[in-house]
């Protein structure tokens, strides 16, 4: 009974749920990062080089038909070839600088649109344990504090952003006003 109740507060908790989207997202997007590299990307690419389709760049290693020189992969392969595939393991590459390119912009985005909240505790001088910054007396030790007070932060860079939008928008639609009654 304890084991599914410690089960049941993991599942509670916003973590494992934030886990669990990050991942069915992550799959999701695998698909679409696959086809930007391998639909869009790389053909551009391989026009550039010389005509070369990455996805069709192997080499035969060993097996196969002696002397046999094949065209495609899949050719090679169905032929029992062993082939190194050093396109497939380019496009691997790509897709996976592109998704960690997307994850970091990502990150960057929700950090810069996340409110900063006021530090409310601090280190107690004496014992180093976090206390409340308007604690008078700590906790762990029983040592007597000066009382700190709580600062609010500002704003953050997102909510900066929408605030100059809207003044933005005040001052046209007031021009636009003067521009109306002109006429």
């Amino acid at each position: 009974m304890k084991l599914l109740n410690e089960f049941k507060t993991f599942i509670n908790r916003g973590s494992a749920i934030d886990m669990a989207v990050g991942i069915i997202v992550g799959s999701v997007m695998t698909s679409v990062v696959n086809s930007l590299v391998k639909d869009v990307i790389m053909p551009p690419v391989g026009m550039l080089i010389g005509g070369i389709d990455f996805s069709q760049w192997f080499f035969v290693i060993g097996g196969g038909e002696p002397g046999a020189h094949y065209t495609t992969m899949a050719a090679a392969q169905a032929a029992g070839a062993t082939t190194l595939n050093i396109g497939t393991f380019l496009n691997t590459i790509i897709s996976f600088l592109i998704t960690m390119f997307a994850i970091f912009i990502f990150v960057k985005v929700v950090n810069s649109a996340r409110s900063k909240a006021p530090v409310t505790m601090r280190a107690c001088p004496y014992c180093q344990q976090s206390v409340s910054k308007l604690a008078t007396k700590c906790p762990y030790c029983c040592s007597a504090l000066k009382t700190e007070k709580i600062e609010a932060v500002g704003d953050t860079e997102l909510a900066k952003g929408l605030k100059s939008l809207k003044e933005h928008v005040g001052k046209v639609a007031k021009t636009a006003k003067k521009v109306a009654k002109i006429k």
